[in-house]
């Protein structure tokens, strides 16, 4: 069937896997192997080697996993941590939590991603560290941004909180920066069935930092060398990851093969989707276009049973959270256009070419242009 159809389809998901993800599930029942375990630790092994980084550390939830990554940093308060405005709220609050500023900057209206030319003049004696953020899928150009970071003795933590697998310049976003952060909630591509996130870094010794400050400061039961929190990936989560994980090249491939689908059927149209890199190889978290009437858009959709959703329609820096920031409305003027234009069609592995092809018709037929 066409209509009904979801923004991301879990269930979907969960039936071509189940008998793989119900066995994960009652082997841990059975050894009672909740809290950390084997579990725990092949994924974490299996995620690093994945992201093409020496170690990984799970957590429990992507916004930790990028407070955490800035703690074991040593940022804190005074300091100021470059990134963008056009993303979740996760990535400033994990700045704020360590009591740093989050400095935004503009995106560029193609990509709609960090850009790379507004981090210098945004540097200042305070500045000790960039977050970009792998929006939507697709890798941020790290080429200019670790150039601008080495150059002025800042620390890079990528927000890859979007883009499990995806690469820039054939090496995986991840392995990269000083440290990624990675959210498994349910719908992203690698997906748990709860909250749970994770750290990878080639610096192994940061890795083993992070997990201690996720486990009250702790490597040995009793013994706290610091003050931490509780942030762990538990048992479960790590056994339906690893279940997914085996699957998670191919699911990005049928991705990546329903975007290039989107971007042939559209492109004579008035959409404008987000644009890719030519050194970077997404993997369509999100597949998202820019239009005139979104609401109109949206609406047509709606009437024809095909969800759709709107990311970011409130730019941080113009949230109520920010309001004693006083940062001017039309400070970042890309950013607050792109958040007035964007909408997120429907993209997971498992739509069928003929609900492809049944969400296109249905965007030509609107009676809206981009």
């Amino acid at each position: 069937m066409t209509n009904n159809i979801p923004l991301v389809g879990l269930f979907d998901q969960y039936q071509a896997i189940k008998p793989e993800i119900d066995e994960a599930i009652q082997n841990i029942i059975t050894k009672s192997a909740f809290i950390g375990g084997e579990e725990v630790r092949r994924f974490e092994a299996e995620f690093a080697a994945f992201c093409e980084a020496r170690a990984c550390v799970g957590v429990g939830n992507g916004t930790d996993a990028l407070y955490l990554t800035l703690r074991a940093l040593e940022i804190g308060p005074d300091d100021e941590v470059i990134t963008v405005a056009h993303t979740f709220i996760a990535t400033s609050e994990a700045i704020s939590m360590t009591g740093a500023t989050p400095v935004f900057i503009d995106i560029t209206e193609e990509t709609m991603l960090m850009d790379p030319a507004l981090i210098e003049p945004a540097i200042t004696s305070r500045t000790k560290a960039i977050v970009p953020v792998h929006l939507y899928g697709q890798s941020c150009d790290m080429d200019a941004i670790m150039e601008i970071a080495h150059r002025h003795g800042l620390k890079v933590v990528e927000d890859a909180a979007q883009a499990h697998g995806a690469r820039w310049r054939g090496q995986r976003v991840g392995s990269i920066g000083d440290a990624a952060t990675f959210s498994f909630y349910p719908g992203k591509n690698l997906g748990a069935f709860g909250d749970a996130g994770a750290v990878v870094s080639q610096d192994e010794g940061l890795i083993e930092k992070i997990r201690m400050l996720a486990n009250h400061g702790r490597l040995e039961k009793y013994t706290h060398k610091m003050e931490g929190v509780n942030s762990r990936l538990d048992g479960l989560q790590a056994a339906i990851l690893r279940v997914k994980l085996r699957h998670l090249d191919e699911w990005n491939q049928k991705r990546r093969a329903h975007a290039d689908f989107y971007l042939e059927s559209l492109s004579q149209n008035e959409f404008r989707p987000q644009a890719v890199h030519p050194n970077a190889e997404p993997v369509w978290h999100l597949f998202v276009v820019k239009v005139q009437d979104r609401e109109a858009l949206q609406q047509r959709l709606k009437a024809e049973g095909i969800a759709t959703g709107v990311h970011y329609p409130v730019p941080l820096h113009v949230q109520p959270a920010y309001e004693s920031r006083q940062i001017p409305l039309h400070s970042l003027p890309v950013t607050e256009a792109v958040a007035s234009a964007v909408l997120s069609l429907p993209m997971y592995p498992e739509l069928s070419q003929e609900q492809l092809e049944f969400i296109v018709n249905a965007m030509t037929m609107a009676d809206v242009s981009a």
